[in-house]
């Protein structure tokens, strides 16, 4: 009975099914963001604007070096997936096991790049005397769990594609609750400041990132798990090009975060990164739903791809845009009606700046009636194997339109033109996302 009631990628997904299945998923990211969040919120209430502003400033380099992870996970569950729908199971797991491998590699070198050029990075960044040191604390600390961090995000797809999404759930939580509780010991009880903020996001990347390879390094009943393997240049370039899109999604918000760093330090001053910060952490949240969506539902639209099933994977298009919708509508209300409270929670000590928060969260929400479109279709085309329509979404979305809006719409409506930009951007992408959801729909037959 039990067997029975587990979902396989080649079953028929009616919408229950369908979020039965990406549900462990989306509940993964909204916990990975969640514990976050709480990290966010111990900083500024405990130890400080000033640091707090320090670590937002910092973020986008730490999260540069960690993307490599996300393109091996997205890029390679695609390339695994498609080959387990094509009867090739051997073949899956050698591919598997050389995409864990090659990032085991670079987490390595990324460790070391990181922190011989992390203080220079700091002062590039902006850093002013009292933030440089946080910057520096904070980022060595990260720094030393980076190549588990990479790990953590590489099997939040590949636990999917071994049809394990409860597993990396139950991964996630562990490692959320550690951040949470040893956030409460380090920083309420120890104080140990900005030094126990970064020693609790650490271990608990050490967590989220080890547990699964332990889990895959010895015998067990999923789809997946690690072999004796050798590089195979071509799958590795396919990897690459097809999870680009993925990289050039956390690259290109790390550095346009930058850019709104170094507006907001123009416009506004040191109060307008803590401001931007708690907007960060609260959009995330809500962009964490789509995200966990599109990594639940990549490995399913990939099998049957690979298998053939056109009229499955029309269904699964179809349902997919039905409920984005839905949720788009949603989490923009619940935005708009929490920018009061949550900017109170996090920043309630200082009332100006909790008005500028307030503001700055109630504009920037209005993006939230769109992302949900742009984040699934840049996942769709990689899990179709496209990675260069999902590439172009990415860095049209993320980079290029962002960049245009945060330069040019400050000039004429000021601080708020800011938050504004994140809008204009994010529409400029949903034209390019129908674009390439009607041109490539018979031919990929989800149409």
């Amino acid at each position: 009975m039990k067997h029975k009631s587990k979902i396989q990628l080649s079953d028929h997904f009616t919408y229950s099914r369908l979020l039965r299945f990406v549900f462990p998923s989306i509940v993964m990211m909204i916990f990975t963001s969640i514990y976050g969040v709480v990290d966010g919120l111990f900083v500024s209430n405990y130890v400080g604007k000033t640091p707090f502003a320090a670590v937002n400033l910092i973020m986008p380099f730490l999260m540069i070096m960690g993307a490599v992870g996300f393109m091996f996970g997205t890029g390679g569950s695609a390339i695994v997936s498609k080959a387990l729908g094509e009867g090739k199971p051997i073949k899956a797991n050698q591919y598997f096991s050389m995409m864990v491998y090659v990032v085991i590699g670079c987490g390595i070198v990324l460790t070391l790049i990181g922190l011989i050029f992390l203080r220079p990075i700091a002062v590039a960044f902006g850093a002013t005397r009292d933030m440089l040191e946080n910057c520096v604390i904070y980022g060595r600390i990260i720094l030393s769990a980076l190549t588990a961090f990479m790990l953590q995000n590489v099997f939040q797809s590949f636990l999917v594609t071994a049809e394990r999404p409860t597993l990396g759930l139950i991964v996630t939580i562990a490692a959320g609750v550690a951040n949470m509780l040893l956030d409460f010991i380090f920083i309420a009880i120890f104080h140990w400041g900005i030094v126990g903020a970064a020693a609790a996001t650490a271990i608990s990347q050490f967590t989220g990132g080890l547990l699964p390879l332990i889990y895959f390094s010895r015998p067990n009943t999923s789809l997946l798990k690690l072999v004796k393997t050798k590089i195979d240049a071509n799958i590795l370039l396919k990897t690459c090009i097809n999870g680009s899109s993925e990289l050039m999604i956390n690259v290109s918000m790390s550095l346009v975060n930058i850019l709104y760093n170094f507006q907001l330090m123009h416009y506004i001053g040191e109060d307008g990164i803590a401001a931007y910060g708690v907007i960060m952490y609260v959009s995330f949240i809500f962009a964490t739903i789509f995200i966990g969506y599109s990594i639940g539902s990549a490995p399913v639209i990939g099998y049957h791809y690979g298998a053939g099933n056109h009229s499955e994977l029309k269904g699964l298009f179809q349902k997919s845009i039905c409920l984005i919708s839905l949720w788009n509508l949603l989490l923009t209300l619940i935005a708009i009606g929490t920018s009061l409270p949550l900017s109170h929670i996090f920043v309630g000590y200082d009332a100006e700046l909790a008005s500028l928060t307030r503001r700055g969260l109630y504009l920037y929400s209005l993006s939230f009636l769109i992302t949900g479109f742009n984040i699934f279709s840049s996942a769709f085309f990689t899990a179709l194997g496209n990675g260069v329509i999902s590439a172009s979404i990415s860095f049209l979305r993320t980079l290029l339109f962002q960049v245009a809006a945060v330069l040019i719409i400050p000039f004429f409506l000021g601080p708020d033109g800011i938050w504004l930009s994140i809008v204009a951007a994010e529409l400029l992408a949903l034209i390019v996302t129908i674009f390439f959801f009607v041109k490539k729909g018979t031919y990929y037959h989800y149409i």
